[in-house]
């Protein structure tokens, strides 16, 4: 399978990507948990069904140390008992965050504020930008039906 737009070699992707990147390391720069982050890309890209970013996210996760149990039930987090209370926050934040367009009111008042029991105001920054940053990849991908399986960790710096 080849994707449909090679957004790495095209300058006008490759120059947007740059840009998402660079949104995407202030992220990764905060005071938000690293293994938060991991959970919040997975959990995002697999309600996007989008493989490349769930392969990605993965074996990144898989890399810094993250166990298959957690792995294998992120898309089961609520019923799991791997997930502390604010990985449990962030995950529902997260699918709310992702699937706006099937809540009428969007993200709740509930969500936001079990969320903001567990982070700080730049964390909750964080959390929120991070979920936007990877609905945007999830959405280039897709849309380019970007092949998954090949990412190895650390690939891309």
């Amino acid at each position: 399978m080849d994707a449909r737009l090679n957004v790495f070699g095209n300058p006008v992707a490759a120059k947007f990507l740059r840009h998402i990147n660079a949104a995407g390391k202030v992220v990764d720069d905060s005071a938000l948990p690293a293994a938060t982050q991991e959970l919040v890309k997975i959990r995002a890209s697999q309600i996007n069904g989008c493989g490349f970013c769930t392969d990605m996210h993965t074996k990144d996760a898989a890399n810094a140390g993250e166990t298959s149990t957690r792995l294998n039930l992120i898309a089961a987090w609520r019923e799991a008992k791997v997930f502390t209370e604010a990985e449990r926050a962030a995950l529902e934040l997260t699918e709310q965050g992702t699937r706006i367009a099937d809540a009428a009111g969007g993200v709740t008042a509930e969500a936001w504020a079990n969320a903001a029991k567990h982070y700080d105001e730049d964390q909750l920054a964080a959390l929120v930008s991070l979920i936007a940053v990877i609905n945007t990849y999830n959405r280039v991908n897709v849309i380019v039906r970007q092949p998954a399986g090949d990412y190895q960790p650390g690939q891309f710096g």
